[in-house]
């Protein structure tokens, strides 16, 4: 038994932008990631007078934006992933037998 049984004669959309924003994806995450954690090492290198225990505010704004970036990356490529699925081919659910109504 398949998960999914696809409908007979039904067209798929044709391939937009969600590919391309689906494939450039994880180059964008390497890069951009990349680029806050050496902003960031260079605050926390060049940032002060020596090692100190203690996070500074802009160290902290880095680190909440790193995470405020990885965040809109998982929204953008749950969308994208969802325009994919909706513009693919048409799937026909299980019947499923229903109960018998009293007449």
């Amino acid at each position: 038994m398949r998960l999914f049984n696809r409908l007979p004669g039904f067209p798929g959309g044709p391939a937009g932008r969600e590919r391309e924003i689906l494939r450039r994806l994880p180059a964008v995450a390497i890069w951009g990631t990349l680029l806050l954690a050496v902003a960031l090492l260079c605050l926390r290198c060049f940032g002060g007078a020596g090692f100190r225990a203690q996070l500074s505010m802009p160290e902290i704004y880095l680190i909440s934006l790193f995470f405020s970036y990885w965040s809109l990356l998982l929204t953008v490529a749950i969308a994208a992933f969802v325009v994919l699925v909706m513009k693919g081919p048409g799937y026909v659910a299980d019947a499923y037998p229903l109960p018998d109504k009293d007449d």
